[in-house]
């Protein structure tokens, strides 16, 4: 195993070990299907989330504070792939479509830049039985150390 390969094992435990201790998404059994470092240096990952009963609102559909939750999770895990610490400064979310009970949605966020420490991450929420468009969610973050 090469250095570079090495540096990405560990930073990927990192990440992974973060995720172990994410309470907010274990309680929405948000999944995590891959995260990783793409040969640029910026992080991606990929989560899936089966809508239930707890996350539909009042009109029958998602309610768009869980489809924040994937999206903001997802983030989280992409913008610390690298093996920084790094938070959230700040978001935005624009809502396409409606989810509904028993949709499955998968989240895939991608570090499109970082600055310093500072970056800014896209996160595209889609239905996983035909693709449709849910959100488009853009985070905002900064690396603490």
């Amino acid at each position: 195993m090469t250095g570079t390969e090495s540096d990405h094992v560990e930073t990927l435990e990192h990440v992974r070990a973060m995720w172990r201790e994410d309470r907010a998404s274990a309680a929405q059994d948000i999944e995590l299907i891959d995260v990783g470092v793409r040969d640029d240096g910026l992080g991606f990952a990929r989560t899936r989330m089966r809508l239930g009963e707890h996350q539909v609102n009042g009109h029958d559909i998602a309610h768009g504070g869980h489809i924040f939750l994937l999206a903001d999770s997802t983030f989280a895990l992409a913008c610390n792939a690298g093996g920084h610490t790094t938070v959230a400064s700040g978001a935005d979310i624009s809502f396409v479509t409606a989810g509904r009970l028993g949709d499955v949605l998968v989240a895939d966020a991608s570090e499109r830049t970082t600055y310093g420490r500072s970056g800014i991450t896209d996160v595209t929420v889609r239905r996983e039985s035909d693709g449709a468009v849910i959100a488009e969610f853009r985070g905002r973050s900064r690396r603490l150390r």
